[in-house]
């Protein structure tokens, strides 16, 4: 009696199991529909997940973001402020005005590559080419020509070069127009940064005169910077400033 019923049991945990395993899902109703075998479309959604980590980086490359947030650093460095504003303040409002500024470009890269491609409305190779073309003509239209050409020189015995009327290849565009922000940005800030160091020129002046040895003169400089940065409205001339270099 009761070997049967140990026998019995096992017999139902095997069935048991079998209809659980016929109910287990194949590899290719997981995947996204495609063309491609299982394992092409695995690489694709691992391509992808690695381009969506990656996208803060990318949002730093082409686009204005660099060139803002070197100016606010520059702004904060003349006025001797450490931590004030905060740099997670900078950084959102140098995103925000990355995102007024490139607002078209977003704009026509997701109507014309992002959009057609997640209707099923053309491939994923046609999506990246329509997606990245308002980039580079951002790029290119912002680029210096100095700068563009010498990594195309730099490429020459590395890429092929560009035909007639073909376009410039991203990798050798992308890395001209960082180049090229930074300079901007390092010439602005060099602008923002004058008027304060006349300040700390004039006040180390008259601290000095005055036989005040023993006090920092970037500890009197401060409100006088501070207040003529107020006065003048600073953060409007520099924001406009910053923005308008683009149009």
């Amino acid at each position: 009696m009761r070997i049967r019923l140990v026998f019995t049991s096992l017999l139902a945990l095997l069935m048991t199991g079998a209809g659980a395993y016929a109910q287990v899902p194949s590899l290719e109703s997981l995947l996204p529909p495609g063309d491609g075998a299982a394992s092409g479309r695995i690489i694709q959604m691992v391509a992808l997940l690695t381009v969506l980590s990656l996208a803060p980086g990318l949002l730093i490359m082409v686009t204005s973001f660099t060139r803002f947030v070197v100016a606010f650093s520059f702004l904060r460095s003349g006025l001797g402020l450490q931590s004030t504003p905060a740099n997670i303040f900078l950084i959102s409002l140098s995103l925000f005005m990355t995102f007024f500024v490139m607002g078209p470009t977003f704009d026509k890269a997701w109507n014309d590559g992002v959009r057609p491609l997640t209707e099923n409305r053309i491939t994923e190779m046609e999506a990246f080419t329509r997606t990245t073309e308002p980039f580079r003509e951002f790029m290119l239209a912002h680029v210096r020509p100095k700068d563009l050409q010498t990594f195309v020189d730099l490429a020459s015995t590395s890429y092929p070069a560009a035909g007639e009327g073909e376009k410039i290849d991203l990798r050798i565009l992308i890395p001209a127009f960082m180049i090229s922000e930074l300079r901007r940005g390092f010439e602005i800030g060099f602008l923002i940064a004058l008027p304060f160091l006349v300040i700390d020129m004039i006040v180390a002046t008259l601290v000095m005169s005055m036989g005040m040895m023993m006090m920092p003169p970037t500890v009197l400089a401060l409100p006088f910077k501070i207040l003529f940065f107020v006065l003048i409205d600073g953060w409007n001339i520099l924001v406009s400033g910053l923005v308008r270099s683009y149009f």
